[in-house]
């Protein structure tokens, strides 16, 4: 039930896709495919979390720094977030569990932009106390792409996510095969989906397809598949997995209070 239920709204949001197509603004592309990832997110994923846009700060965040804004930002509800006016949100860190990057025709130029960003996201440092946690806390914030077209196969999205890297330095790290793969995070975006093609994701997931051929190939890193469907199904899994854990942990807010003077305090002792 679950897998034909994904499947026709994947094939849903690819041919509402070409609805948008018709204009001849790639702005008035783009941001209906955003609200269709959006609306698609808000009616399944629980209630627990929420979905916005905007850019996410930690306690070092300086005002009117330049910081990348991300097309979704999923997050838990019961942290405070950053109204700036027009639907964009800053949101803390210590909130965020995901982002989504929402691409009408996934390019080389759009991964790059990409992966810039979830660095950047990842180099965030939240700030917690924490007394307990149980089911699987993502090590990092995830940072995920959905594009509606792009090439014709997905190893040509893993050439260039692996150019990149090299590019700019980033090493991937090698997986365990122990309960430790799970906490190691991905060096940039976690995951690549093109609509109705197929996706890329980085090997850390703790359910997938790739968990028979972990130790017949433990240098493994990547899963590739080109799938017409079972892709919007593969993020969801993601997503709900993410966000089905319970933690005892709050906010710390005093990092972000640190640079805060009030030269007129005065104490009373009575």
């Amino acid at each position: 039930m679950l897998k034909s239920h994904m499947n026709a709204k994947e094939r849903v949001l690819v041919a509402h896709a070409q609805v948008p197509a018709n204009s001849g603004h790639s702005l008035h592309k783009g941001t209906p495919r955003e609200a269709f990832i959006r609306e698609f997110l808000e009616s399944h994923l629980p209630a627990t979390v929420a979905i916005g846009t905007g850019e996410i700060i930690d306690s070092n965040s300086q005002p009117s720094a330049p910081r990348n804004q991300y097309d979704i930002v999923i997050y838990r509800r019961n942290y405070p977030k950053l109204d700036f006016g027009g639907g964009i949100s800053g949101f803390l860190i210590e909130s965020v569990i995901a982002t989504i990057e929402v691409k009408s025709t996934l390019t080389k130029a759009d991964m790059q932009q990409a992966i810039g960003a979830a660095v950047n996201a990842k180099a965030l440092q939240p700030s917690f106390v924490t007394s307990f946690r149980t089911g699987h806390i993502p090590p990092k914030i995830l940072n995920y792409v959905v594009a509606y077209d792009g090439p014709a196969a997905m190893s040509t999205v893993y050439n260039w996510i692996a150019e990149d890297h090299h590019r700019r330095g980033i090493v991937v790290p090698d997986l365990p095969l122990d309960a430790s793969r799970n906490d190691t995070p991905a060096p940039s975006i976690d995951a690549a989906f093109v609509l109705g093609r197929g996706f890329v994701y980085f090997d850390n997931v703790p359910t997938g397809f790739s968990m028979s051929t972990r130790v017949s190939h433990p240098n493994q890193k990547w899963v590739i598949a080109d799938s017409p469907d079972g892709n919007l199904l593969t993020l969801f899994l993601f997503i709900q997995t993410a966000t089905q854990n319970v933690e005892g942990r709050w906010l710390n807010p005093l990092p972000y209070m640190a640079s805060v003077s009030l030269p007129q305090v005065t104490i009373g002792t009575t």
